[in-house]
């Protein structure tokens, strides 16, 4: 029988207005029985599955291009741009760094003041309006029941993704079977209304339980779950021998759980440099995680009303079944499942667990954090839309978009990238850009390159590839424009992925927008006026052997020209040098196939690999991946001359020609080696070519990418 309940509702909190009735919510107890709950225009909570709306359905995606891309791979030219006009800016502000464990006690406090009300969802305000067509995200939160494990998250989140956490009152005590009926109604509801698009739940320790078994029980719907140190491994837990002692202690004794239990849960160190700039000097970053320390201690006093004596007992009680209750059922979940793992949480043996989840699940992945504690998501190191992104697990469909998917880089994971992740490579190599005006008069920096896409960048490929990395910094310092670099497929392939992964270079290569090679991927590229990195020489040039430095190994055929021009895109050929500079070849594959079980590791890996030339001859099929011996030489510098920008516009029907078409190859391919040649002449004459120079340089005049150079 309904009944009017009132809720008081946290400021911080209200509900996508597109998403709810603005001024009165039907809503739907865990425990049974509709309820209608009364609230103000700017605020609304429901506590059950979000009333269904009709949303428009999209057909399907036809086309084709007369190349070789496969019917399925081809999209329309309408839907790609209705992609580009909704997708987020380059370097978008997603507010990592402005939230804290502060933040997190401060909301908290709002939110379990007694209401008697029963579990329900609702949106924080710092999510504000997803994007068009943006999957469900539902976050299922730990032991505390707030649903503010994300609030480090939020407005990141927000922008990619619907986004709905589950409140569980301090005095709710719905047995663990219910909320897993309270969930799945939710996911049934959104299923319903959007059959097509996945839904995503994030379960935080506790909720990890509960996402599996929601998981287990709708293995139809097309689920990704990802998993936060979940709590499966109750069972081996060292929270095992906290029960008695707490059901044990005096009154007068409980202030002192949250202490404890803070330094079990997480590193408090951690949570304290969130919001502390890493570029800051040492004296500084220390002074302030001095005052983020001092001020933080404090507030933890205020677990003990996030999860009093009795609610912290009956917790403990409800984790046990929940554990139980998921592990009973791994077997029945098939979603796609990504799984973050902590290698310092002092609650659970998140690691281990890590290791078993992966051999019970069907399709899970993993990645390690080894210097986090349990509370992973309230902790510095870790951007949850980052990992998305860099493990390809965002879409909005049945499969992984690589073009269509791609959120593009936002402000705080280019600084962590490029001042953390290859900081090192970036302030050894000093990398200075030059390019090429359409009266082929040669300047320094990237004017003679469009700004409007299509422009596909052609160019030779360093050892290993060491040049990509300052040249996506530096388009995107200089012109904001994300470079979408073509790749070898074996880069994404599930022989990457094994069960003590951690968030590394490649997954940060993922979230600067490299796209696996393929005619269709190439097409959508096009079609959405990007700016593309193509290498012709691929993996054997990156791999190349001793004496073999700035020769380029390309097919015979042209490969990309004819495509470049249907789409009426601007070729810019380029030449970079400096591997010789920075690098020492030791052992190439000539010298590894000569040590024994060394050669058979590199036959039995080259014969598994995805062959990208199969069916070609000549050096450029050669595909043999493996690692060469690499010393380091005392850095110089690397140096990149972008040539005259090339039109293809209104060519198409002539490069139809064979002969039109290799003319065109051939004058791009001189191109570059005109550019290689250049610069290994013009470097002799720049003073700032040894490092000690540069560095004395940039210490008295000016910043890394204003050090001078020759003069072109």
């Amino acid at each position: 029988m309904a009944s009017s309940v009132t809720f008081r509702v946290s400021p911080y909190l209200v509900l996508n207005s597109h998403l709810r009735p603005r001024c009165r919510v039907q809503a739907r107890s865990s425990v049974g029985g509709d309820s209608t709950v009364s609230s103000s225009p700017e605020l609304a909570v429901s506590n059950g599955a979000p009333p269904v709306e009709e949303r428009e359905k999209l057909g399907p995606l036809t086309g084709g291009n007369g190349h070789a891309v496969s019917k399925n791979e081809v999209v329309e030219k309408e839907e790609v741009e209705k992609e580009v006009k909704e997708s987020l800016e380059v370097l978008w502000d997603d507010a990592y760094g402005t939230k804290s464990v502060k933040d997190y006690l401060e909301c908290a406090r709002d939110m379990i003041r007694p209401d008697g009300g029963p579990p329900r969802w609702f949106c924080p305000v710092e999510c504000g309006q997803p994007s068009n067509d943006s999957p469900v995200l539902l976050f299922l939160p730990g032991l505390d029941g707030t649903g503010l494990g994300l609030i480090l998250h939020h407005k990141a989140l927000g922008r990619a993704f619907e986004v709905r956490c589950l409140h569980i009152p301090v005095y709710d005590r719905t047995p663990f079977e219910d909320l897993v009926t309270f969930v799945e109604k939710t996911v049934k509801a959104e299923y319903a209304s959007s059959p097509r698009k996945p839904i995503y739940l994030v379960g935080d320790s506790f909720g990890g339980c509960l996402a599996l078994a929601v998981a287990a029980r709708n293995s139809s719907i097309d689920l990704v779950v990802l998993l936060s140190n979940p709590a499966t491994s109750f069972g081996r837990s060292q929270l095992q021998p906290l029960l008695p002692l707490l059901e044990a202690m005096p009154d007068g004794l409980h202030f002192t759980v949250p202490y404890l239990l803070s330094f079990v849960m997480g590193d408090p160190v951690k949570m304290a440099t969130v919001n502390i700039d890493n570029m800051l000097p040492p004296r500084v970053a220390l002074e302030q995680l001095s005052v983020n320390l001092t001020s933080l201690l404090p507030r933890l006093s205020g677990l003990a009303d996030i999860v009093p004596r009795e609610t912290l007992l009956w917790k403990l009680k409800l984790l046990k079944s929940a554990a139980s209750y998921a592990n009973s059922r791994l077997h029945a979940v098939k979603a796609e499942v990504l799984l973050l793992a902590s290698g310092k949480d002092n609650m659970l043996p998140s690691q281990d667990e890590a290791q078993r989840l992966t051999n019970s699940l069907k399709n899970c992945r993993v990645r390690h954090f080894k210097d986090n504690g349990h509370t992973l998501l309230l902790e510095d190191g870790i951007n949850l839309l980052t990992v998305i992104k860099g493990t390809h697990t965002y879409r909005r469909r049945r499969r992984h978009d690589y073009v269509l998917d791609f959120l593009p880089p936002s402000m705080s994971e280019y600084k962590i990238a490029f001042n953390q992740v290859v900081g090192l490579l970036r302030n050894a190599s000093s990398s200075v850009f030059f390019s090429t005006l359409e009266d082929g008069k040669i300047v320094r920096g990237l004017s003679g390159i469009p700004s409007e896409g299509p422009v596909l960048l052609v160019g030779y490929h360093m050892l290993m590839g060491l040049e990509l990395y300052p040249l996506v910094d530096e388009f995107l310092r200089e012109k904001n424009i994300i470079v979408r670099g073509i790749a070898h497929p074996e880069l994404f392939s599930e022989k990457m992925e094994n069960s003590s992964s951690e968030f590394n270079l490649l997954d940060w290569v993922k979230v600067f927008g490299a796209v696996p090679v393929s005619g269709g991927n190439l097409f959508k590229l096009f079609s959405t006026k990007s700016h593309i990195l193509l290498y012709p020489g691929g993996a054997r040039e990156a791999l190349h052997y001793k004496g073999e430095e700035y020769k380029l190994f390309w097919p015979d055929q042209p490969e990309f020209v004819r495509m470049a021009a249907r789409f009426g895109a601007t070729i810019v050929p380029f030449g970079t040098v400096g591997e010789d500079d920075i690098t020492n070849l030791v052992l190439d594959y000539n010298d590894l196939m000569k040590i024994p079980f060394v050669n058979d590791y590199i036959r039995e890996s080259s014969r598994d690999a995805i062959q990208v030339r199969e069916g070609m001859s000549g050096e450029v099929a050669n595909e043999a991946l493996y690692i060469p011996g690499i010393l380091p030489r005392i850095p110089g510098r690397f140096y990149y001359l972008f040539g005259k920008p090339i039109e293809t516009r209104g060519r198409y029907e002539s490069l139809k020609d064979r002969q039109n078409a290799n003319e065109l190859y051939s004058q791009v391919k001189s191109g570059v080696e005109s550019c290689i040649a250049y610069l290994r002449k013009k470097r002799e004459e720049d003073p700032y070519r040894n490092l000690f120079d540069r560095t004395v340089h940039r210490a008295l005049h000016s910043p890394l990418h204003e050090i001078p150079a020759f003069e072109p």
